[in-house]
């Protein structure tokens, strides 16, 4: 994608089911866990390069014995740092004591991180914080082994004050006002309820309080605190925890706007943001990856038990389309047919900006992840040429020569991979005019690749700010020489924020809201804009299910097409000399492509929870107030 925006989260959970002893029977390690986890996350690295973090609980472990650990990294290779942490002290271990290697046993009980649970978590710092401590998973801490918590998550809550505001009303003094810390104290809160009201129920029974211990662990119902935990939470999520005694949980919002995918046998359970990471990773087939039904939690008790249970009523699935576009990996198998389709479906608009011209036309991509929907779009191209040749061929019939069929065979689509992308420039400089002209040099060309007054028809995922576009890709493309440049995104126009774990908060950085604003200026129409401000405004304060998106009236009276051209206009260098067309997936083809992913809210303003209303008019009174800050 041309345009960086970034993804908040990836999580990893693994259960093994069966004591390591027999994992270094059949594997030849005890490590086994530890080992997926790597690369559990390594496949998952996509989805957060900030920061990452790791954490193992160990079953049935005596008191005096660590049971519980966690190691966290903000390096710059944060996934290799932590598992260096860990193969250091394992070896190290195993140095001292070589007479272990073979002792399970004792490798549990003194060596960290080699456990029968385990939480990893890799993450972007989309608020600008990248501190160690803003680092998953967090850990909540108690001499009780059943009220120590862990939690990570791939989330975004919209109501965090209103979270905050509650934790305080039930005596709490959280240390921060930020979503992270206000879920996991909410879990923690009910979860000390439950055991304190376990542990006096089982004492009334007669059993000692050495006795009640694992009696609590055992009637613990941890479907029952998430329930609680999770009553007033508005926002995409999906939530991992571990329990000190050995509980484990994922649960996702009622929407599915967040992905989780589960695995389970008889040796393993694994959950991930991604299906084709546990495929990999546990070299299993397409169709024994589950995804979790939204508003479920997937439960793993400490002594095995493993189920499925609805937490919060499901509501209308609106999943996340922009991770089918950009995010997830394009090796899933649903995803890699979705970006194929979302090119194709863009052919008849090319076609129209090209005038039909294909011999005169080439045909490329933003590199490196346009590549998928490239393929559609050149398939799409290959079909029509086809059809084309089919009906020259059957005109011209019996009499046609050796030479008019090879004439006609020759034409083909011209493709070429006219932008390089240039991964290891940095522009370190921060002067404007110094900055300007080393980012016009993040992407290379393929000098030779286009005829002069060629058609250049070149596809990128997404569109979001514009930013790379006018000042690196469209200059050097126009030394080409092209006659015009067409850029294709697969995806449609981004007009509204994100607020439920992507990087897109504030609505005067999209470029289809600048375009929709200059059109108002042009168009002497400043009214509806000061009246969307008043509604927003009087609105200000009104409870999140009253909220309405007035912002959708900013976009109403201009058409897609005149925003799309508006864009083009804004994003031309103004020394450019090749004419500049910018064409944007349509809603409706968006929909056909992703039939199982219709949430569309950074597109349509359609947002699947009340807390979305409320964001979005917030960010326009922010953008109208000329307030620099998000919106959530």
């Amino acid at each position: 994608m041309s345009d960086a925006i970034k993804h908040e989260c990836g999580i990893s959970l693994i259960r093994l089911m069966k004591p390591l002893e027999y994992y270094q029977e059949k594997y030849g390690s005890a490590f086994y866990g530890v080992n997926k986890m790597y690369l559990m996350m390594e496949k998952q690295h996509n989805r957060g390069q900030d920061g990452a973090g790791f954490a193992s609980i160990k079953m049935n472990m005596q008191p005096g014995e660590r049971y519980m650990s966690r190691v966290r990294s903000i390096e710059s290779q944060p996934i290799q740092d932590i598992f260096d942490t860990i193969n250091n002290r394992i070896n190290t271990a195993l140095k001292e004591n070589p007479e272990a290697k073979e002792d399970v046993a004792w490798q549990k009980k003194h060596i960290p991180y080699v456990g029968e649970l385990l939480l990893g978590h890799v993450r972007y710092g989309t608020f600008g914080k990248n501190s160690i401590e803003s680092v998953h998973p967090f850990l909540r801490q108690n001499n009780w082994m059943h009220r120590n918590l862990i939690v990570a998550g791939n989330f975004n809550m919209t109501n965090v004050k209103e979270l905050f505001d509650n934790l305080v009303q039930l005596g709490q003094h959280p240390k921060e006002l930020a979503d992270t810390i206000t879920v996991m104290e909410k879990i923690g809160h009910f979860l000390d309820d439950a055991v304190a009201k376990l542990y006096k129920q089982i004492k009334k029974e007669g059993f000692t309080k050495m006795e009640a211990s694992p009696l609590i662990a055992e009637r613990l119902k941890v479907s029952k605190i998430l329930r609680k935990s999770s009553k007033n939470w508005d926002g995409g999520y999906a939530m991992a925890g571990l329990l000190g005694h050995g509980d484990a949980f994922v649960l996702r919002d009622p929407s599915g706007i967040r992905p989780t995918y589960y695995y389970q046998d008889d040796e393993v359970v694994v959950v991930a943001s991604e299906r084709p990471a546990i495929q990999t990773v546990f070299n299993v087939a397409y169709d024994t990856v589950k995804e979790l039904p939204p508003g479920h939690a997937i439960i793993i008790k400490n002594d095995g038990r493993v189920g499925i249970e609805q937490i919060q009523e499901p509501r209308e699935r609106l999943a996340c389309s922009f991770e089918r576009i950009y995010f997830s990996r394009g090796s899933d198998k649903e995803i890699y047919q979705e970006r194929k389709e979302l090119g194709r479906l863009l052919f008849p608009q090319i076609l129209k900006a090209i005038d039909n011209d294909i011999k005169n036309t080439v045909f490329s991509y933003i590199p490196n992840t346009a590549e998928t929907s490239f393929l559609g779009m050149v398939r799409e191209a290959q079909n029509y040429l086809n059809k084309k040749k089919e009906e020259q061929i059957l005109a011209l019939g019996p009499s046609i020569s050796s030479e008019q069929l090879h004439e006609i065979l020759e034409v083909r689509p011209r493709i070429e991979k006219v932008a390089i992308k240039d991964a290891k420039l940095r522009t370190f400089i921060t002067q404007d005019s110094s900055r300007d002209d080393l980012v016009t040099h993040v992407y290379d060309i393929s000098y030779g690749s286009v005829n002069k007054g060629d058609y250049l028809a070149i596809i990128d995922d997404s569109i979001v700010r514009g930013t790379t576009l006018k000042k690196s890709i469209l200059r050097i493309l126009d030394r080409l020489h092209p006659g015009k440049i067409i850029v294709i995104s697969s995806a449609p126009q981004i007009r509204y924020p994100d607020c439920y774990g992507i990087d897109m908060a504030k609505l005067e950085d999209f470029i289809a809201f600048k375009a929709a604003l200059e059109l108002h200026k042009e168009q002497g129409s400043m009214e509806i804009v000061e009246n969307i401000y008043r509604k927003c405004k009087r609105e200000n304060g009104s409870s999140d299910a009253e909220a309405i998106n007035h912002v959708k009236e900013f976009y109403a009276p201009f058409s897609a097409e005149e925003i799309s051209s508006k864009i083009a206009e804004l994003l031309s260098p103004p020394d450019i000399q090749a004419e500049v067309q910018i064409i944007y997936q349509t809603i409706e083809n968006l929909h056909i492509a992703c039939p199982k992913n219709l949430g569309d809210w950074y597109f349509t303003g359609n947002y699947p929870t009340p807390g979305g209303n409320r964001v979005v008019n917030q960010a326009f009174i922010n953008f109208y107030e000329g307030k620099n800050q998000r919106a959530y």
